[in-house]
C-alpha cells in the first residue's frame, strides 16, 4: 500500500508466485499497520524530546525508519499499493522524520539559541516537507538508482544518531553552535538537487553474497556490538557527506579534462 522513499514500486517479476485475490484482501491492511506503527513512533518520539527523555526520542526515530522500509516491501508482497497508501506514508513521513526530530533538535541543544534554534528547527519541517513533496511528483520518473537530493529518512536519522552519540543535554555552547550548522546543512541537503546512491542494486537477497562482503559484513556486525552509537553516527555522517563528495568529485574530474 505505501511506497516508501527509495522503494520501486514497479510489479512483481512474472516467474514470482502472486498471492490469491482472496489473500491478498484479507492483508489489504497490513502495510498500513506498518505506517500507523511509524507514525506512532514519530509522535511518540516527540513527548520524548519534550519530556527531555532524550535517547528514547533518537530510539523511536530509528524504529520509525525501520518501520518505513518496510511498509513498502510488505504492500508489493500483499499487491496493495495504492495512492492512498503512498499519500498516507508521506504523511507519516513528515511527522516522524521531519517534525519529531526538529524538536529533539531543539530540546536536546538548540533551545539556548532562542530565534537561530526554532528557525533551524522549522527549516528543517520546511525543507523536509519539500523533500517529501518532490519525491511523490518524481517517483514515476526518477532515477532508481539515485535520490535527488538527501532522503528525509537519512537526515533525521542523522539526528538522531547524534543525540545517541551524547545523550546528554548538550551544555557547551560550542557543540550547541555545531548542531546548529549540522540542522541547517541537512536541511539545504534535503532541497538540493544533489544526488545519493540508492545501493537498491546491492540489496538484491535472490543474488549470492560474493566472498569479499563477508568480511564487511564480520566488520560491521562487530563495530555494531562494540560501539553501536558511534557506529550508526558514522553511517549516518559518511551517507551524508557522500553526495556532495560525490559531486565535488565530479565537478574536479570535468575540470581536469576540460580543454584550456
Amino acid at each position: 500500500m505505501e511506497v516508501s522513499e527509495g522503494v520501486d514500486a514497479a510489479p512483481p517479476a512474472a516467474g514470482r508466485r502472486r498471492l490469491s485475490p482472496r489473500l491478498s484482501r484479507r492483508l489489504f491492511w497490513l502495510p498500513t499497520l506498518f505506517t500507523v506503527g511509524n507514525l506512532f513512533c514519530g509522535y511518540l518520539s516527540i513527548w520524548r524530546s519534550i519530556s527531555g527523555a532524550f535517547e528514547a526520542a533518537a530510539i523511536l526515530i530509528i524504529a520509525a525508519a525501520v518501520l518505513d522500509a518496510l511498509d513498502g516491501r510488505v504492500a508489493r508482497w500483499t499487491h496493495s499499493t495504492s495512492e492512498f497508501g503512498e499519500s498516507y506514508d508521506s504523511l507519516a513521513d513528515l511527522v516522524s522524520f521531519g517534525v519529531a526530530p526538529a524538536v529533539l533538535a531543539y530540546s536536546w541543544g538548540l533551545s539556548d539559541f532562542p530565534r537561530p534554534g526554532w528557525v533551524a528547527s522549522f527549516l528543517f519541517v520546511v525543507c523536509g516537507s519539500m523533500r517529501l513533496a518532490r519525491f511523490n511528483i518524481q517517483t514515476k520518473v526518477a532515477d532508481k538508482k539515485y535520490f535527488v537530493g538527501l532522503p528525509i529518512p537519512a537526515a533525521a536519522g542523522t539526528i538522531a544518531a547524534l543525540v545517541l552519540a551524547t545523550p546528554e543535554r548538550l551544555v557547551d555552547r560550542f557543540w550547541m553552535a555545531g548542531l546548529l550548522v549540522i540542522t541547517v546543512l541537512l536541511s539545504y541537503l534535503m532541497i538540493s538537487t544533489i544526488r545519493y546512491r540508492s545501493f537498491k542494486e546491492h540489496l538484491d537477497f535472490k543474488r549470492p553474497l560474493r566472498l569479499w562482503v563477508l568480511p564487511l559484513i564480520a566488520l560491521a556486525l562487530a563495530l555494531v556490538r562494540l560501539w553501536p552509537a558511534l557506529f550508526l553516527l558514522a553511517v549516518a555522517l559518511t551517507f551524508a557527506a557522500s553526495g556532495p563528495a560525490a559531486k565535488l568529485v565530479g565537478l574536479v574530474r570535468r575540470m581536469r579534462t576540460r580543454p584550456d
